[in-house]
């Protein structure tokens, strides 16, 4: 799927989960598929837990991921030289 297919998978309503954005159709969170996915739970180990999921949903999560990283930076320290 392409990037734009994936993004049509995540929604964002202010009345729905804070207005943070959801897989469409579910109000699971994609920052807590992408906290999962970083703290190492496979992509197998979540569609367990969430069965109602398909695999396009995470990777849906992952494209609004990097989309979000492309136009937004966290501040993270710089790494000093020894």
């Amino acid at each position: 799927m392409k990037q734009k297919e994936l993004l049509n998978r995540i929604s964002i309503n202010p009345n729905i989960c804070f207005g943070k954005p959801c897989i469409r159709g579910h109000r699971i969170w994609v920052s807590l598929i992408l906290d999962f996915l970083a703290s190492g739970t496979s992509i197998p180990e979540l569609l367990e837990e969430y069965p109602q999921l398909q695999p396009e949903d995470i990777y849906a999560c992952i494209a609004y991921g990097a989309a979000m990283s492309s136009d937004r930076y966290i501040d993270i320290p710089i790494e000093q030289s020894a």
